[in-house]
């Protein structure tokens, strides 16, 4: 019993055996970091300053716009160029308002930007659903087939668009600027790629052994897991709509214009009044941020969420 004892009992800790000055602080700055990562970071004073000069930068163009505008086409010609506002903002906006038929032009504007988000959106979703959970034959060969559209230049497909819609007697109509561009490849593949991480395998076949349908699955579990990709994907789609310039001064008419078309009216004459045109591109570019301030809180939280899903 006695060796029993001597065994088990601990034997004296010898110089070498104990924790090192270095170890022991070496374990207090770990923990320190895991505290900091388990709690808020806080930006350095170098991370605000880059952010400020990249937030200058970045609203430069917006505010030399809105500084033209408010000047006239003489004080934009002379040397230095002013960099700050004059007198002129409102007259301007005025004479691009009337001249350009603003009015028309962002409600046509409107008009084709969401039809073509939503219609990018619902597509989207649905045939990004069907290439990343369900089996089919040629499935592989058709999602690449949609991949291989979006390397093929739009320039290339112009005259046979352009013989279609004069079949269609759809010149000068809206619906020739929405159809065309109503499902993006784009679209389909980046809910794809969302949805295949984002969306659990599981989660489907337990509705089917619920017994939910196709179109159950897609509104109550296929939408509530795409909400995030879906609302970055309508975005993007609608600005790039509300931009789209090449294809619409082809099918359009000063008559029907969306905004691009619109701002074309504005730089004729012998001597263009760049201080009118840069009003007009202020009034066009007004809805897109109105957009952005109301909904731009959204927008960055489904970004965020859907970093965090996938």
């Amino acid at each position: 019993m006695s060796a029993l004892k001597t065994d088990s009992a601990p034997s004296p800790r010898t110089a070498a055996d104990r924790p090192r000055p270095e170890h022991r602080a070496g374990r207090r700055r770990g923990r320190g970091r895991a505290a900091t990562a388990g709690g808020q970071l806080h930006a350095g004073r170098i991370t605000y300053a880059v952010l400020a000069v990249v937030t200058v930068i970045a609203l430069f163009p917006l505010f030399w716009t809105a500084v033209a505008a408010s000047r006239n086409n003489t004080r934009l010609a002379e040397t230095p160029p002013p960099f700050w506002f004059g007198g002129n903002l409102f007259k301007n906006l005025e004479i691009a308002w009337t001249d350009a038929n603003m009015g028309l032009a962002l409600l046509n504007t409107t008009i084709v930007a969401g039809s073509v988000a939503a219609g990018t959106v619902l597509f989207g979703t649905i045939a990004g659903f069907a290439f990343a959970k369900l089996r089919f034959r040629f499935r592989n060969l058709l999602l690449l087939l949609t991949i291989g559209t979006m390397m093929v230049p739009p320039q290339l497909s112009v005259v046979p668009l352009f013989m279609a819609i004069a079949e269609l007697e759809w010149t000068n109509q809206l619906q020739s600027v929405i159809l065309p561009t109503f499902v993006s490849a784009f679209g389909v593949f980046f809910m794809r790629q969302y949805l295949l991480e984002a969306l659990p395998t599981e989660l489907i076949e337990a509705a089917r052994v619920d017994g939910a349908s196709s179109l159950r699955i897609l509104w109550h579990v296929v939408f509530p897991a795409a909400r995030p990709a879906m609302a970055v994907l309508g975005m993007l789609t609608f600005v790039m709509a509300w931009n789209d310039f090449f294809w619409p001064i082809i099918a359009l008419t000063q008559q029907n214009p969306t905004v691009q078309v619109a701002l074309t009216g504005l730089g004729r004459g012998y001597i263009p009044d760049q201080s009118v045109i840069m009003a007009g591109a202020l009034l066009g570019t007004l809805p897109l941020l109105l957009i952005l301030a109301v909904f731009g809180k959204q927008i960055v939280g489904g970004i965020m969420q859907g970093a965090v899903k996938g």
